[in-house]
């Protein structure tokens, strides 16, 4: 093991924490393979991190010492439960949520509209992200407020990296999902067919899904889709405030929106990274990695690598997405990239569609999120 290595970085520090894309970028120029005592191994090169996603018998996803459905799996466990869970964002189920994504998304605009100046994160972000998952999963609209804390709390407790902390949010969590459950296991008959009911009749293999597997795959996507469309839905925003002309654009002409969002997350990414462990000893970018140790994949900054995106900068709606990794790629692409790529597109589509203009606020600048997390923690807008 390489536990008396140097740090040849500090991801928490003031330096990359005060503009985290600058710092991943100079990273990938300066030391596209990087130790820290807090990640292990970071890669930052897209061809790198391509190399990890195609060859996971050498990098494996399962680093974490508690249940993770599917995505701390390696094959073959990890084939089984994804036949489980892709049926659940095939298109016609995308097709028959879309209406009610587009009814919240639309609610929620209204409202922003009663006031001049907004806090898009608060008001709109974190509450829409909030709405659809508890919708699509069939949660009742009292669970928004507590997962509104518990997405909170769960942050601060990866922040700090305490684990005590972050246990007691996994044992909360678990029973939200334990309650949910018990209610639809009573209904008999009665209970209505929503995804949580549904996943009480999966099978993998020969046997049923258990309950603690069930609460790792609704955690799994709780945790991946709230976080993620929330910090999304923010990057989007503040980069059509920041390019009127794309904004414009895009409210007179929405079918370019799909490939419009991609490319702007391709820019700044929601998401900063995942984790592998190694197998086996490897070399990567010249620098000698043993077995059992700890990869971080930066997703942030493989997709602003200028060796596969020319002018990574700059916004290109013509790119090839095949190289984009918003959603990764390899057997561990993420399943539900369907359900996220329509409820940013509406999301999108409501706000542009119901407002003339969306302004900066030039005295109220935003605040970046604080790390692990990306996008903004405050964006405060004008809107009309």
């Amino acid at each position: 093991m390489n536990d008396m290595l140097e740090q040849d970085w500090n991801p928490t520090s003031d330096a990359v924490l005060r503009d985290q894309r600058a710092a991943y970028d100079e990273m990938r120029e300066r030391c596209p393979v990087a130790h820290s005592d807090l990640l292990g191994w970071s890669l930052f090169r897209h061809e790198d991190i391509v190399r990890v996603l195609n060859d996971p018998g050498t990098f494996s996803s399962v680093v974490s010492r508690h249940l993770s459905v599917p995505n701390g799996m390696d094959p073959p466990e990890h084939t089984a439960y994804r036949r489980v869970i892709e049926p659940y964002f095939r298109p016609d189920r995308m097709d028959a949520f879309r209406p009610q994504c587009r009814r919240i998304a639309g609610d929620l605009v209204q409202s922003l509209l009663k006031r001049v100046e907004v806090e898009l994160i608060t008001e709109f972000a974190h509450e829409y992200a909030v709405r659809v998952q508890c919708a699509f999963l069939g949660w009742p609209a009292d669970m928004h407020e507590p997962l509104h804390l518990w997405m909170q709390r769960n942050h601060g407790a990866t922040l700090a990296q305490d684990r005590a902390a972050m246990a007691n949010v996994a044992h909360e969590f678990e029973g939200y999902v334990g309650e949910l459950l018990r209610v639809r296991r009573s209904a008999g008959a009665q209970v209505i067919d929503d995804i949580t009911a549904s996943l009480l009749r999966e099978r993998v293999g020969d046997r049923p899904l258990r309950d603690e597997e069930i609460v790792s795959i609704l955690r799994n996507w709780t945790v991946g889709e709230v976080g993620t469309i929330s910090a999304a839905v923010g990057i989007l925003a503040h980069y059509l405030c920041e390019h009127a002309d794309l904004q414009q654009r895009l409210r007179m002409q929405p079918s370019l929106l799909p490939d419009a969002i991609e490319e702007i997350l391709r820019i700044h990414g929601p998401l900063v990274a995942n984790r592998r462990i190694t197998t086996r000893p490897v070399e990567i970018g010249g620098r000698k990695i043993d077995a059992d140790e700890r990869i971080s994949l930066n997703w942030i900054s493989a997709n602003r690598d200028g060796r596969v995106f020319e002018d990574p900068e700059a916004f290109r709606i013509d790119r090839h997405p095949a190289e984009n990794l918003l959603y990764g790629t390899g057997i561990h692409v993420c399943p539900g990239a369907p359900l996220a790529r329509m409820e940013l597109r509406v999301a999108m589509e409501e706000l542009l569609a119901r407002t003339t203009r969306i302004e900066p606020l030039p005295d109220r600048p935003p605040t970046g999120a604080m790390y692990p997390a990306s996008g903004f923690s405050t964006l405060f807008l004008r809107i009309n």
